[in-house]
């Protein structure tokens, strides 16, 4: 306890033990004593006096505790706005990531579409070729079979 916390504590418990101590009023209900009013009010100047300084110094600490709560506030609605932030970007990521995802899909789906479609493309031109190479053969098996028979009956 500091010097002035004591000395207004002093000048209370003085107060009480001046009404205590005091004479009471005869024929009186209620407990009215007689006190010298100067002394009570030398007293109270006095408390008056010594607690301007303390009710100052507790304003300084209520400014004190106000200010670090504001400060403790905007800290934690910055830190919010960073999350928030911080969340709209990784979402924003994901929604890219999974947009990559997509696409790389439909790239591969393509792919394979175009793959079988070529390999289909390739088959059906092998095919054709094999086709038209038999039948030339063929058409011209045939005509060396004409040109032998021919052939034959001329040397006959």
């Amino acid at each position: 306890m500091d010097r002035l916390d004591k000395r207004v504590e002093d000048l209370i418990l003085e107060l009480q033990d001046m009404v205590n101590d005091a004479k009471g009023v005869p024929m009186s209900r209620d407990k009215k004593v007689i006190i010298s009013g100067d002394r009570v009010f030398d007293i109270l100047d006095e408390i008056e006096d010594n607690l301007p300084a303390e009710i100052s110094v507790a304003k300084n600490i209520v400014a004190d505790r106000d200010a670090i709560i504001e400060e403790a506030h905007r800290n934690a609605d910055e830190i919010i706005r960073q999350a928030e932030e911080r969340r709209k970007i990784m979402v924003s990521q994901h929604e890219v990531t999974l947009a990559a995802e997509a696409k790389a899909k439909e790239i591969l789906n393509d792919a394979k579409k175009k793959s079988v479609e070529m390999h289909k493309a390739a088959n059906s031109y092998v095919e054709d070729i094999m086709r038209r190479t038999d039948e030339s053969i063929t058409s011209y098996a045939q005509e060396i079979r004409k040109a032998r028979q021919n052939l034959k009956g001329s040397m006959k």
